[in-house]
């Protein structure tokens, strides 16, 4: 019997996440033996062909409503009976860790509820049934040591009351929103789970730095993401022709990211206006997906009389992403600090446009400076600086010795530091460790 170990991710397949599928694939390649375990189902519509390449295939938990906004009691009406078989299996298979998960649910509950006379948080009371039936699928699987999660809230959860009540251990990776938003993690959760973890791991320095302060005797590694496998097969494919981008006369900058604050669309459509203002040809694409900024920025883009130099874009395929790279003369993501602590860690898609050959502007938020060096791979500019943004994207578009310098050393970086194939040795040894 050939040890596994067992996934937990909220959604899968997400577009947004092939991080998360290019990791599951170079695993398997490297000889892990795998279980994926899905809180809800993936997105439709587009999906990338890597994950068609993953041998491990998806197991569902049952699909819940979101417990905010009823009535607990008319939740679990609904819901329970779904719950009901496994809960019964999993207290006749472990007892003590059951009700063990169920008190720490419940006194998660109440730390975290909103004051002393506020009902508990009902939240757990779904995570907790989720973590039921996710132990339920571990009773006849002893080759199934350990469980990871992608994500250090809700998912994270999940793996840690599964863990206590199954007697396996438990490590989770922490990104980005879920590590620097408080109310995911409220009321000392982050630091419990971080206590009953083998390790965590996260994808910056920056967030290594971050998770210590909680993480006591409990071991924190950076792995970086590094440039995901899909990309990276077709850079080895095409890479003789990277280097042909003809020079324009129209500054063409692409961005890439979903419509949310801390990508900083708003700061690039202004910076944008700024340059028109200036007479500078330009045309910029905003490739993503829709989310809870898209009308703002679909505004400024009209009220700025942009209609016809920025154009908002849905998500794209990798192939098509390197095209609109190869095709760009800068890419531009001007990343900040959201009013929720929400913020990037080493955006992807930043890893893309260097190996691609592009050079970038963007800011010296969370671990980016660990990839951008300023002036030497790429420009670095404060968060919310419009006019430092146009500037920099002006020096590119003009200077063409400094933006082939920039796309070289970009390139060099990426090879050097962030070959998702060498990485992923790192992780490799974690789980052999634990598995």
């Amino acid at each position: 019997m050939r040890e596994h170990v067992a996934y937990v991710v909220k959604g899968y397949p997400r577009l947004s996440e092939l991080f998360i599928a290019s990791e599951i694939h170079r695993l398997e390649r490297a000889g892990l033996r795998l279980r994926l375990f899905v809180i809800k189902s993936g997105d439709d519509g587009l999906r990338h062909p890597i994950v068609d390449r993953i041998h491990a295939a998806p197991e569902y938990l049952p699909q819940t409503a979101s417990v905010s906004g009823t009535p607990l009691h008319r939740w679990l009406r609904t819901h329970l009976p779904l719950f009901l078989p496994a809960l019964r299996r999993t207290l006749i298979r472990w007892p003590r860790g059951v009700v063990r998960a169920a008190l720490a649910a419940f006194a998660q509950a109440v730390r975290a509820r909103d004051g002393v006379w506020s009902a508990p948080r009902k939240v757990y009371a779904k995570e907790f049934l989720q973590a039921v039936a996710l132990a339920d699928r571990l009773r006849d699987s002893p080759e199934v040591r350990h469980l990871h999660a992608h994500f250090c809230h809700g998912a994270a959860t999940v793996a840690w009351l599964a863990a206590m009540m199954s007697a396996r251990t438990f490590s989770f990776t922490a990104h980005a929103k879920d590590l620097y938003t408080p109310s995911l993690n409220p009321a000392g959760l982050l630091r419990r789970k971080l206590a009953a973890a083998r390790f965590a791991v996260t994808c910056t320095e920056a967030n290594r730095t971050f998770l210590q302060q909680f993480a006591g005797n409990t071991p924190v590694f950076r792995v970086y993401h590094g440039l995901n496998a899909e990309f990276a097969n077709l850079m080895k494919r095409e890479l003789a022709s990277i280097d042909r981008r003809a020079p324009s006369q129209v500054l063409r900058i692409v961005a890439v990211g979903r419509h949310v604050n801390k990508k900083g669309f708003d700061v690039l459509v202004a910076a944008c206006a700024d340059l028109v203002g200036r007479g500078v040809a330009l045309e910029a694409s905003i490739i993503g997906e829709m989310d809870d900024q898209t009308d703002e920025i679909a505004a400024m883009i009209r009220s700025r009389g942009l209609d016809r130099r920025v154009a908002l874009h849905g998500p794209m395929s990798q192939d098509d992403l390197l095209r609109a790279y190869r095709t760009a003369t800068a890419f531009c993501l001007p990343c900040r600090v959201s009013d929720d602590g929400d913020r990037d860690g080493i955006p992807n898609v930043l890893v893309e446009a260097m190996a691609s050959g592009l050079p970038v502007v963007t800011t010296n938020v969370s671990g980016i400076p660990e990839l951008v060096e300023h002036g030497v791979n790429g420009l670095l500019v404060a968060p919310g600086d419009v006019r430092g943004v146009a500037d920099a994207l002006l020096r590119i578009h003009r200077d063409a010795g400094l933006a082939a310098r920039l796309a070289v050393n970009a390139r060099s970086v990426v090879a050097e530091r962030f070959d998702g194939d060498r990485l992923i040795g790192e992780l490799f040894t974690l789980f052999r460790r634990v598995a």
